[in-house]
């Protein structure tokens, strides 16, 4: 399609110009009657904040997104671009994008007054049109705003009021589009207190020479609660201007993180080996973050990012496929022993409070890969140490007062000194055989993971042993790093005091 390249034709053409929020405003309302997705990509948001974000352009608001790290806040807004006209007009060589029926800057006037209606036009695209600065201490009014360029004062003798040696900041670039600031608490007082006139009059001043030019642009912020005490505030004028302040979360159901996780995680790698992640190893990934938003040796005021699964994902296929290099394998499925060599992804993305910092970095990491094994666990299995509702309790396992349960052939199995020895870049079959040895265990797994085939078959019985491990009815051993020993818990206890 041909695009009018003079103002005569666009005026011609009947082209009418709009402010930014009232296009985006246009657009968003187009695109809720047609009902498409307003934000595609964006999962768990659809009934708490996207109806938020949709209130506050409908309202032609300036926001700010709130939320802990991890939480889609820097997509939410690069989405907004959107709601933006695909292409607008502006006058050719203008530094603000000036509209041509509102010449803003010296440059844009002078073209109209030579030109006139052969004024030259371009088209700015859509994502052209959104600009974004990470806020951090050292960040000055000269790059948000502007500043007086001496030397082309001093080149153009000209007087530092004409506005011809103004060097213009990323602000007002951003004229005729949106601009967002990531992690607002971090901008210095001194620089926020720049932004209040760009949101209510929407004008700037630079070195005390006033600027009276009436920027068209949308602002949107993002910040870390934890900012507002840790490094930094918003000034009570500038969130006062803010119109809307939105709250984002982590996900509410752990399947909205599942989506979440197989959305971002790259997994599927193309490299001669493929790897196979069982339903049931997808649902620990999620449910070691959901852990570790819940364990007292994090701080919950830092976060749990999203990022932590994600990288848990892509680390536990690593570890499968870098099996599969060894082995020559062309299939291989990730087990529970990759959680092991995996735990990098989750030691860096946590932030401890005192007592996680005297336990360790990495050995908080293993109790919240522990604790996810665990969860999932109980959630699959019954519960060891009751009874079946409507059966009668029935001869106990030991001294520990357990009941017999479904559990009592696999334990027998252990107590009358058998063990098993698991390495991690154990070939699959040799791996499915060492596990079906376990009297009970394949009938076990089966029945409460529901594996879709035998490779699947194994991995779950792995699970069931690590569950049994993690509820301290079972020994586990890590040998030489590489190998998983599981043994009879009453017997690796006796053999500590040796031959006592």
């Amino acid at each position: 399609m041909s695009r009018p390249r003079t103002l005569g034709e666009l005026k011609a053409a009947g082209y009418e110009p709009r402010s930014v929020k009232d296009e985006m405003r246009a657009n968003l309302i187009t695109r809720i009657r047609s009902g498409e997705k307003l934000f595609p990509g964006i999962i768990g948001y659809e009934s708490t904040v996207e109806p938020q974000i949709v209130n506050a352009v409908l309202s032609r608001h300036d926001f700010i997104l709130l939320g802990l790290r991890g939480q889609a806040k820097t997509r939410l807004l690069r989405a907004l671009t959107q709601f933006l006209d695909e292409w607008t007009p502006a006058i050719e060589g203008c530094p603000l994008n000036s509209d041509p029926f509102t010449p803003l800057t010296h440059h844009a006037k002078h073209q109209l007054e030579v030109h006139g209606e052969a004024t030259p036009l371009v088209w700015l695209h859509r994502e052209g049109r959104y600009q974004e600065k990470l806020a951090t201490p050292d960040v000055t009014i000269a790059d948000l705003i502007g500043d007086i360029d001496p030397i082309r004062a001093a080149t153009m003798k000209l007087d530092y009021s004409d506005e011809r040696v103004i060097h213009y900041g990323i602000i007002p670039r951003s004229n005729r589009g949106i601009f967002a600031i990531n992690e607002l608490p971090d901008l210095q007082p001194r620089i926020q207190v720049g932004l209040l006139n760009i949101l209510e009059e929407k004008d700037f001043q630079i070195r005390g020479f006033p600027v009276r030019m009436p920027l068209d642009v949308v602002m949107v912020f993002s910040a870390n609660p934890e900012d507002y005490t840790n490094r930094g505030n918003i000034i009570t004028p500038l969130r006062d201007r803010i119109n809307s302040q939105i709250i984002t979360h982590y996900p509410k159901q752990r399947e909205e993180g599942m989506r979440i996780t197989a959305q971002e995680s790259w997994v599927e790698r193309g490299d001669g080996v493929k790897v196979d992640v069982p339903a049931f190893m997808r649902e620990l990934v999620e449910e070691v973050a959901i852990q570790a938003r819940r364990s007292e040796y994090v701080d919950q005021n830092s976060g749990v990012s999203a990022r932590l699964p994600i990288a848990l994902m892509e680390n536990l296929v690593s570890n499968a496929e870098r099996r599969g290099f060894v082995t020559g394998e062309k299939k291989v499925v990730t087990r529970i022993c990759d959680l092991q060599q995996a735990v990098s992804a989750v030691s860096g993305k946590v932030e401890l409070v005192l007592e996680g910092e005297q336990e360790g970095a990495l050995n908080v990491a293993r109790a919240l890969l522990g604790r996810g094994v665990k969860s999932i666990f109980a959630q699959r299995f019954p519960d060891a140490y009751k009874p079946k509702r409507g059966r009668p309790k029935v001869e106990t396992l030991g001294d520990e007062g357990m009941t017999s349960s479904e559990y009592r052939p696999v334990l027998e199995w252990f107590s009358s000194g058998n063990h098993i020895e698991i390495a991690d870049d154990m070939p699959q079959t040799e791996f499915v055989q060492q596990l079906a040895s376990v009297k009970g265990l394949p009938e076990l797994a089966m029945k409460y993971l529901s594996p879709a085939n035998a490779e699947e078959a194994a991995v779950a019985m792995e699970l069931a042993l690590e569950g049994l491990h993690q509820h301290s009815m079972l020994s586990r051993e890590r040998v030489d790093g590489m190998k998983t020993a599981f043994k009879d818990m009453l017997k690796s206890m006796l053999s500590g005091f040796g031959d006592d």
